[in-house]
């Protein structure tokens, strides 16, 4: 039977799943302890939450928390999960960032997006994308660059019709 501290980490492990945009799982073997906390600090001011958790307690929180999907192949050896609460793409930013200068010892595993598991492959594409920051700027220069078209096409036709001397 399980314990009553094993329960309230199931609890708070499965809050922390329906409280995230989304969660990374990671194989963390080889990792020296002060790059993990370098990592943990980055993840925080990134908004996210890193943490490690037993395998079986995860798999007990991914039900509660309503998770139709299978990661039962993923959640084998050493697991450490990166939660992303409002910014989908920070914590796949993070974790592909360090595995990209890690190599072999740090793997993105697999996530979970929205309620769906995606493969590794779509978390690194995911961590590709720009920054919402980023997004949000491209969005805001393509609405813009008419206007400055039109302030700068304004602007000539006005000194031309005053070279005219109109």
């Amino acid at each position: 039977m399980a314990t009553q501290a094993k329960k309230e980490a199931v609890a708070q492990l499965a809050e922390m799943i329906k409280g995230s945009e989304s969660v990374v799982f990671v194989d963390y073997q080889g990792i020296k302890a002060t790059e993990e906390t370098a990592l943990r600090k980055e993840m925080r001011e990134a908004g996210a939450d890193y943490i490690v958790a037993k395998n079986r307690l995860f798999k007990l929180a991914l039900k509660e928390a309503g998770v139709e999907d299978s990661f039962d192949d993923v959640l084998e050896g050493t697991t450490a999960f990166a939660f992303g609460k409002e910014d989908v793409v920070a914590p796949a930013k993070v974790i592909y960032d360090l595995a990209k200068t890690k190599g072999e010892v740090f793997n993105i595993k697999a996530g979970l997006l929205s309620g769906k598991r995606v493969d590794a492959t779509e978390v690194e594409a995911l961590a590709k994308l720009p920054s919402r920051e980023q997004l949000l700027s491209m969005v805001l220069n393509g609405m813009l660059g008419p206007i400055r078209k039109l302030a700068y096409a304004t602007v000539a036709i006005a000194d031309k019709k005053e070279e005219a001397g109109e």
